[in-house]
């Protein structure tokens, strides 16, 4: 039996803060493609999940003063979103390695609709970043996110409050690791459109009149598809493998 309803439901909205904040940006969970009212009812379930494993850490703090509940409300919600967006740079960095192999292997058609948020991307990176992300949900990589979010209750209490420099930090710490683990991927192709615009130039040079750019460009195109197709098993698995190293080690 519940005896203080007050209590009861105030420390629910604040789990539901730190849960809400992190869902709404978090890659998959914050698509566009997905309605509101799911995103909505998935966040009051991790909550009302997660309130158990804390509650003698956010129940104590229930029964703050309104002015103090309104800073409580805006720090969860903004320690949420951090969680979400450490997420969402890692998976965005999939988006701008499928961007620059599609630049390196001269593969620039027109843009299309984006599969899972309401822009437009080239196929590639469409490709790339739906398999990547497919792949981590099988992997089950929102148990990750939602076990970092119940320690980071002893890492961030309430009380604390926000960080900014704590929080620039590890945002700064993500993209270099993001950074880092997506050259690693695009090398291969980087090193490809190198190796090749360094061979058209030297036959534009021995035969000038040879309208090099119309001909090197099918033959880019199918050479570097021809290596995407080689590679792109290792690449998804080299991705999938950086995301608890990045998400955990920060």
């Amino acid at each position: 039996m519940i005896t203080d309803p007050q209590g009861t439901i105030i420390a629910l909205f604040l789990a539901f803060c730190r849960v809400g904040g992190c869902i709404m940006l978090m890659p998959g969970f914050s698509s566009a493609r997905l309605p509101m009212q799911v995103r909505l009812f998935l966040s009051v379930a991790i909550s009302m999940a997660v309130l158990p494993m804390v509650w003698d850490i956010i129940y104590p703090r229930a029964s703050s003063n309104p002015a103090a509940l309104g800073m409580l409300i805006a720090s969860e919600t903004l320690v949420g979103a951090v969680f979400g967006l450490i997420a969402r740079l890692y998976t965005a960095g999939l988006q701008f390695a499928g961007t620059a192999i599609s630049n390196a292997i001269s593969f620039n058609g027109p843009p299309g609709g984006d599969i899972i948020e309401d822009s437009s991307e080239s196929q590639l990176t469409s490709l790339l970043a739906l398999a990547g992300l497919l792949v981590l949900l099988m992997l089950n990589f929102h148990h990750v996110v939602i076990k970092s979010l119940l320690d980071s209750y002893t890492t961030i209490p309430l009380a604390e409050g926000l960080n900014p420099r704590r929080i620039l930090i590890t945002l700064t710490d993500t993209l270099s690791a993001t950074f880092m683990i997506v050259l690693r991927l695009i090398s291969p192709f980087l090193l490809y459109s190198i190796m090749f615009n360094v061979a058209v130039g030297m036959i534009n040079k021995m035969a000038p009149q040879i309208p090099v750019y119309f001909i090197s460009t099918p033959y880019a195109l199918m050479g570097g598809i021809f290596l995407l197709y080689l590679g792109i098993a290792a690449m998804i698995d080299e991705f999938v493998k950086g995301f608890p190293l990045v998400f955990t080690g920060l």
